[in-house]
């Protein structure tokens, strides 16, 4: 550990573990509150993509700063052997109501959500977290539920930027980024893309919050990719028998082939169901 970082944080249990690094739980003595703080060794570092991300991640992190719904970065410490970040703390759980500290753990727990909640709980605040990346110039390009938290007050917070990266207006990027699931039809296909790839992905996390499934299914990560592809969207009527006309127009124009006709994440947060909070009638 950096001996700065242990001079202003006192570090406590591992709360996470990904591919670079590690999450603990920290203390400042000064603040009296805790945080968490992102440790990632340099040598696990592979390639020349993989150092880029990780001096991006935090640049981008501070890019996005101002949101209430995006994980806020309080400071970098680097040495010779790794990077530590402290972000706020995210630790979200069943004591507050909310069935799990990311998104991924409630859609476990709950399978399907009522449309008010899938809108007010996450599709709002995650679209607007979405939409002020977009208006600084960063596209998430990750964007599932395991990078969507929520905190003991049970706010969500967009997390982890490892993969994102800044864009102009009007502009493109290129790379292979994301998550079968959820990433767009033009990552796949090679094709350069804009940061409409995060509306696509936010579509597909809508989808399986109201009906229980992904809407493009494989039993590989080549056939789903296929699937994907084929961008074939369907409502079959016995799962979807319940859910408004309103949520399902929303959903094609989010989980639309066409890029030129696939909302903006500001045309998202202006449609009726998101401005009425996923009501029905």
């Amino acid at each position: 550990m950096s001996e700065s970082l242990k001079r202003d944080y006192q570090i406590g249990e591992e709360i996470g573990r990904g591919r670079f690094g590690t999450v603990y739980r920290c203390f400042s003595p000064v603040s009296g509150e805790y945080f968490a703080c992102k440790s990632i060794e340099k040598k696990l570092l592979s390639d020349s993509i993989d150092k880029e991300c990780l001096e991006k991640e935090a640049k981008i992190m501070q890019i996005c700063s101002g949101n209430s719904n995006i994980v806020q970065i309080l400071n970098v410490y680097e040495d010779d052997d790794y990077l530590h970040m402290v972000m706020e703390l995210c630790d979200g759980n069943s004591d507050n109501g909310g069935g799990g500290a990311d998104l991924y753990e409630r859609i476990e727990k709950k399978r399907i959500f009522s449309e008010s909640e899938a809108c007010v709980s996450v599709m709002n605040p995650l679209m607007e977290a979405i939409a002020h990346c977009h208006r600084r110039g960063v596209a998430h390009r990750d964007i599932k539920p395991d990078n969507i938290l929520f905190d003991a007050r049970n706010r969500l917070k967009l997390a982890d930027f490892g993969s994102a990266d800044c864009f102009h207006e009007g502009g493109f990027m290129r790379g292979i980024v994301g998550t079968p699931y959820y990433v767009a039809p033009e990552v796949i296909s090679g094709r350069d893309y804009t940061e409409k790839i995060d509306i696509w992905s936010a579509g597909v996390i809508l989808y399986i919050m109201l009906s229980g499934i992904p809407p493009f299914y494989g039993d590989s990560a080549t056939e789903i990719f296929e699937a994907v592809l084929r961008g074939n969207l369907r409502f079959p009527t016995r799962i979807f028998h319940s859910v408004s006309s309103s949520a399902k127009d929303l959903l094609r124009r989010m989980l639309c082939k066409d890029v030129s006709k696939r909302f903006t994440a500001e045309q998202v947060l202006r449609h009726p169901w998101i401005t009425r909070g996923g009501e029905t009638t």
